[in-house]
């Protein structure tokens, strides 16, 4: 059964971050908010973690993984990144964009697309998703939750917890977020491609 955070999105409790911190050291999978909208994650080390959100959303080898991010330090130990791109995503950053780049020896290769060995990343601009990140001290393996056959991904906490009680282990509800997934931006030869459109604006990137 999944425990249920209702934590304050502007001073978020630090007993509440801690008690969802140590739940992920566990190898636990946590719904969190951010400022796209609700995301699954759990530490980068964890199989079952992974296994579970595969299953949850149903997803193949393709998927990109994203890497949520405190900041540019912690990004850059992740991905390769020159210094023309760089500007570019630290232009954008903290938003609502997930920007693809090929992966340092750090990434563990089962969070790799299966043959770009490339990653998703972002530094998201969200009070509480800050907060645990500066709390857990590392990034969380991350990926929208939106489930199969759904167009929109899910928004309400109480929902999230009723319909996936028993599948995750803790669901952080800090009130409205965000209703969108992120905008992505493939960079990994360099050159922008815009691959999905979302909540962060595509123009500087096109």
């Amino acid at each position: 059964m999944a425990r249920y955070f209702d934590v304050h999105p502007e001073n978020p409790q630090k007993r509440s971050i801690g008690q969802v911190v140590d739940l992920i050291r566990d190898d636990g999978l946590v719904a969190y908010p951010t400022d796209s909208c609700f995301a699954l994650g759990c530490q980068l080390g964890n199989k079952d973690g992974l296994d579970r959100i595969r299953t949850i959303r149903q997803l193949d080898d393709r998927h990109h993984f994203t890497l949520v991010c405190q900041d540019f330090s912690q990004l850059g130990q992740f991905v390769h990144i020159s210094n023309a791109v760089f500007r570019s995503i630290k232009a954008a950053t903290p938003g609502s964009y997930t920007f693809i780049l090929p992966a340092t020896k750090e990434v563990p290769r089962r969070l790799l697309h299966a043959k770009k060995k490339t990653v998703g990343v972002r530094i998201p601009a969200h009070v509480v998703t800050q907060a645990l990140l500066e709390e857990l001290g590392e990034p969380l393996l991350s990926s929208t939750l939106l489930l199969p056959d759904e167009e929109e991904p899910m928004t309400q906490g109480w929902e999230i917890k009723e319909l996936l009680d028993h599948q995750i282990d803790a669901v952080i509800d800090s009130g409205d977020c965000g209703t969108e997934p992120t905008t992505v931006i493939d960079f990994s030869e360099d050159i922008p491609e815009v691959v999905r459109v979302g909540a962060g604006d595509p123009k500087p990137f096109e």
